[in-house]
């Protein structure tokens, strides 16, 4: 995806349509925990008529505070890998899975810009995990070093973009492509 190319509302409310589709014929319920998507993610299944049906619940937790208390991430590894991680990913992903009895759980977190304090990594870095029955699994994106000039409205909106089709991959075939 290039920023010159905007992801089209319409292919990524596609994307929502086809995942709800899916696990509404597969019987799969879904659940969501967001950073640095804000909720979109959310948002965009539960557009979908007939969303209720597959979709449990979407928890936005932007600070460590919730992602620790709520989310069970743990304090270790927000410490010593930080919250935007590909453990932090996967633990947030596997425990809203938990939390709300699901079969699969999404997660996101990255940083959208500005420039984070206290972090030496880019704007763009993002972690999404995804967990299923069987196993918990992380994408990592870097927009930084794929585009110049990416602003915070298109990483979050390219986020939401492959954590849905991540999503439907690993319905569809068990492997996050």
């Amino acid at each position: 995806m290039r920023p010159e190319q905007p992801i089209r509302t319409l292919n990524i409310n596609l994307i929502a349509r086809e995942l709800v589709d899916v696990l509404s014929e597969k019987k799969l319920k879904i659940a969501t925990a967001e950073s640095c998507t804000g909720g979109l993610i959310s948002k965009l299944i539960t557009d979908i008529p007939g969303a209720s049906a597959v979709f449990e619940c979407g928890i936005c937790a932007y600070s460590n505070c919730i992602k620790e208390n709520l989310l069970s991430v743990s304090r270790r590894t927000l410490k010593n890998r930080s919250a935007v991680s590909k453990e932090t990913a996967m633990e947030m992903a596997a425990h809203v899975k938990l939390l709300a009895n699901a079969d699969i759980g999404i997660s996101t977190t990255g940083y959208a810009g500005p420039k984070s304090l206290g972090s030496n990594e880019p704007v763009g870095l993002i972690y999404i995990g995804l967990s299923n029955m069987t196993k918990t699994t992380y994408l990592r994106l870097n927009f930084a070093s794929e585009h110049a000039n990416v602003t915070r409205n298109y990483i979050r909106v390219a986020t939401a973009y492959k954590a849905l089709s991540a999503t439907l991959d690993l319905i569809k075939t068990g492997i996050v492509k």
